[in-house]
């Protein structure tokens, strides 16, 4: 209820979003502890052996976890859970897998039915939004991110543990996969991936050469655009199921090999560097080399562990693999290997080393 929020969110509601970290930014309730789970953490999640606590990548936001957690009544809540009831054999939610080891834990814990979309229809008012909306104005209703559709099913238990980097423990306060660097990172000679931060540091810029700069989001300015020092491309796309990102693969992929051909940097950057930047990186890597969509994403994930397209990208991509008559993963793999991507094949190895070296 809209007054039990107003009586309660500034001393005893704490108050746990458990969506993708992209649409935690773009929109979230007041005070909200974003709990996004990389799909390599579920199953220790689902184990028992995954303190919350070392979840929450934020310190600040960690601590008042950890202090408030068990005086306080916890309401957990994602895109739009109109109910959660665990059911025997049935993999649970990531919503379902926090509420159960709370309650385990000794903690109040309830979760908001009908989710972030019922609650910011009815009190927009306590809601905190960003720039990088939908088409329209208005945060996206729907997208498919980390929230259980992607290639690296977080409802699978088929994530290989090799994936999981070094430093990544589970003990508490350990850094999770989905810590990256605060600059981009290099996946060719001349091309990085980012995020919206990376674009407006002239220090990075300048480190890696970077004079060639795709921005693939709908609102977010050009830093450097009257300049002259930097050439810039924008593709006009949110992160939305709707959202028709194959369209602009052409003029993406020459925009990247213009950059080559000018012994330029480029850097690809969304708002936070895991899903429309990876989509197109992705393309590109598929085109110039030959990739399969598997063996692309792969080389990706390997060098950016927290990299997570919605799914209707991936479905986009799927159909950008078949265009080019790339061979499908279907075709290479067992099933028990489509689980998570496999590393490229030495046919592929052979070209892939050849691009990087250039």
């Amino acid at each position: 209820r809209r007054e039990e929020l107003e009586a309660r969110g500034g001393a005893s509601l704490l108050l746990l979003d458990c969506r993708p970290h992209e649409l935690f930014e773009s929109s979230h309730i007041e005070t909200a502890i974003n709990l996004a789970i990389p799909g390599l953490m579920l199953r220790r999640l689902r184990k028992g052996n995954l303190p919350i606590r070392s979840i929450i990548p934020n310190h600040a936001d960690k601590e008042r976890f950890a202090t408030r957690c068990k005086a306080a009544t916890v309401l957990l809540y994602d895109e739009a859970a109109a109910e959660w009831q665990p059911e025997p054999g049935a993999p649970a939610s990531v919503l379902g897998l926090l509420l159960q080891k709370l309650r385990d834990d000794g903690c109040q814990a309830y979760y908001l039915q009908g989710g972030f979309n019922k609650f910011q229809t009815e009190y927009s008012e306590h809601c905190e939004t960003n720039v990088d909306t939908s088409p329209s104005g208005s945060p996206p209703t729907s997208v498919l991110g980390l929230g259980g559709l992607r290639i690296s099913s977080d409802c699978s238990d088929g994530e290989s543990d090799r994936e999981l980097p070094s430093s990544a423990t589970e003990s508490d306060g350990s850094p999770v996969p989905s810590s990256q660097p605060a600059f981009p990172v290099q996946i060719l000679p001349y091309l990085y991936l980012g995020c919206a931060k990376d674009s407006t540091n002239l220090d990075v810029l300048g480190k890696y050469g970077i004079k060639y700069i795709l921005n693939v989001t709908p609102n977010l300015p050009n830093a450097f655009e009257h300049g002259g020092e930097f050439t810039y491309k924008q593709i006009p796309i949110s992160d939305h199921w709707s959202q028709n990102l194959s369209q602009f693969f052409p003029e993406a992929i020459s925009f990247i090999d213009e950059a080559r051909s000018k012994k330029c940097g480029v850097l690809v950057h969304c708002l936070a560097g895991i899903s429309r930047s990876v989509t197109v990186t992705v393309a590109y890597l598929m085109q110039k080399m030959n990739l399969s969509l598997n063996d692309a994403y792969d080389f990706v994930k390997r060098k950016k562990s927290n990299i997570s397209p919605n799914f209707n990208f991936m479905g986009q991509l799927l159909d950008f693999e078949r265009t080019l008559g790339l061979s499908s993963p279907c075709d290479n793999h067992t099933p028990s290997e489509q689980l998570y991507f496999s590393t490229p094949t030495n046919h592929n190895l052979f070209s892939l080393n050849t691009l990087e070296s250039t």
